[in-house]
């Protein structure tokens, strides 16, 4: 009998109308869903590789240790064909000197904002909210609509006993939807295989892993439609229960989260931030260019009491002494802001984790939203993704600055000017000692380390027991429902 049921299901999802119309939907939207990904991807490299040779044009043409500036880049993986996260959110560049602070500008919705609009269409989004209402649509009447039907009687009219037929029916749909569904995910796998991605060992294993959790999320709702079903006397009621059940879960629970996460705790914005960053940093250079006013005034004092010719040599004698106490003194207030800079951007981002924590714990409510985390970590495209990169690139910056300031003591270029006014003479400027193009062939190169799928799965483990355990619970309670349930 267990083996009968299981068939009786299949053919009821194989064999219905729904079905077909259905299932080519879903088909053509993963498949195109990834041919946009694999074309978005292979634009975002082509955008790197050109930026990059811009960069270092740039940097080559150089005269000056001082002046010279680069760009750190974010380079497109190939997880985000799947799992676009905030990949296109946050900036793809930031600039790497002394006077600017890290910052990712640039994103691919401020500069389209087009997409912005109407946002990218992914394998995530797809499993998300159309298979999910997919599986609801198959299940919602499972069991009452047998009771409905008449077959219910007919099946218990044998000696079948209750857990068996609950566990037969769950198998049976388990096995006719999610089998189809692997067909048109297995071939935009092989789409993205034809269209020359570089997936390497650890990218498959993502891709796998991701696969499998989208297995457990599609399940969770093939139990949740069953449990419905042995809740609720007529399939009319079931399914409006299952699609109300579905609208929570998708969309108001995860959003209604973060709105409440926002309202708890206040994070200063990004405005008030740079005020307070502007603020600081023109008070320091207003303190510092009085302290070297007050410098010059010293430096000048008695020299009236010598001849024209005799002040002109000891300041040419003098001016380079000088000039490298005026720069040790600059990147002492760079130094100042920087760290206020540094300060002010920790205690935002601290203040950020929480509320991204709290954020996170009420929209955990849904299953959705652990589903979206574990897929976001796997892929490596969820809120650490920018995290991740702006660590990369203050480090970057710290060993930029540093080579930099070797290459001015080798060189002599410590960046000052020297304009002399003379009655006779005219104007004088006298710039860095430095000339000429710059050797840049040993300047470190920006590479922020690979994103590794065992700290994705760290920072996924919790969620994956979140809908693991989401799934068992309503599958146990649908198994306690129908021991209960009237076959009349």
């Amino acid at each position: 009998m267990f083996k009968t049921i299981i068939e009786h299901e299949l053919k009821n999802i194989l064999l219905s109308p729904k079905f077909p119309a259905i299932f080519i939907v879903c088909a053509l939207l993963l498949i195109i869903s990834v041919y946009v990904g694999v074309h978005q991807y292979k634009s975002g490299i082509r955008q790197y590789e050109t930026i990059n040779q811009l960069t270092n044009q740039e940097m080559r043409e150089s005269t000056s240790w001082m002046s010279l500036t680069t760009k750190a880049h974010r380079k497109p993986e190939p997880l985000q064909i799947f799992v676009s996260g905030i990949n296109y959110d946050i900036g793809r560049y930031s600039p790497v000197n002394q006077f600017e602070q890290t910052k990712l500008t640039h994103s691919t919705y401020s500069d389209e904002p087009v997409y912005a609009i109407f946002r990218f269409l992914d394998y995530t989004f797809i499993i998300t909210v159309v298979l999910s209402l997919f599986t609801i649509l198959f299940t919602y009447d499972s069991v009452n609509g047998e009771k409905e039907k008449g077959t219910l009687r007919l099946i218990f009219s044998n000696p079948v006993p209750r857990v068996q037929f609950i566990f037969a029916k769950f198998s049976g749909i388990w096995l006719g939807l999610i089998i189809p569904i692997m067909i048109p995910v297995l071939i935009s796998l092989l789409l993205v295989l034809l269209s020359g991605v570089p997936l390497k060992g650890s990218d498959w294993i993502k891709l796998v892993s991701l696969i499998a959790v989208s297995i457990v999320y599609l399940t969770f709702f093939i139990v949740a439609g069953v449990f419905i079903s042995t809740i609720t006397k007529r399939s009319s009621i079931s399914f409006l229960v299952s699609l109300l059940i579905w609208i929570c879960f998708v969309f108001i629970i995860p959003r209604a989260g973060v709105i409440l996460a926002g309202q708890v705790v206040n994070v200063p914005t990004i405005a008030e931030i740079e005020g307070k960053q502007d603020r600081y940093s023109k008070d320091r250079w207003d303190k510092s260019m009085k302290e070297s006013q007050q410098r010059w005034i010293e430096r000048n004092k008695g020299l009236d009491r010598l001849s024209e010719s005799e002040r002109e040599a000891y300041r040419d004698e003098k001016m380079w002494e000088w000039m490298e106490e005026e720069d040790k003194e600059r990147k002492m207030v760079e130094a100042d802001i920087d760290k206020n800079n540094k300060l002010l951007l920790e205690e935002v981002r601290n203040k950020k984790a929480i509320q991204e924590q709290l954020a996170f714990m009420f929209s955990r409510l849904s299953p959705v939203s652990s589903f979206q985390l574990v897929a976001q970590n796997i892929a490596g495209t969820g809120l650490n993704l920018k995290n991740r990169y702006e660590d990369a690139i203050n480090q970057y910056r710290a060993e930029f600055n540093t080579y930099k300031e070797k290459k001015q003591k080798e060189s002599g270029d410590i960046g000052g000017i020297r304009i002399m006014i003379d009655s006779e003479k005219g104007v004088k400027i006298d710039t860095d000692r430095e000339k000429g193009t710059l050797d840049i062939s040993s300047l470190p190169k920006f590479a922020a380390a690979p994103y590794q799928l065992q700290e994705g799965l760290s920072l996924a483990v919790i969620d994956i027991g979140l809908l693991s355990a989401f799934t068992i619970l309503f599958f146990a309670a649908a198994f306690f429902f129908f021991l209960k349930y009237d076959l009349r």
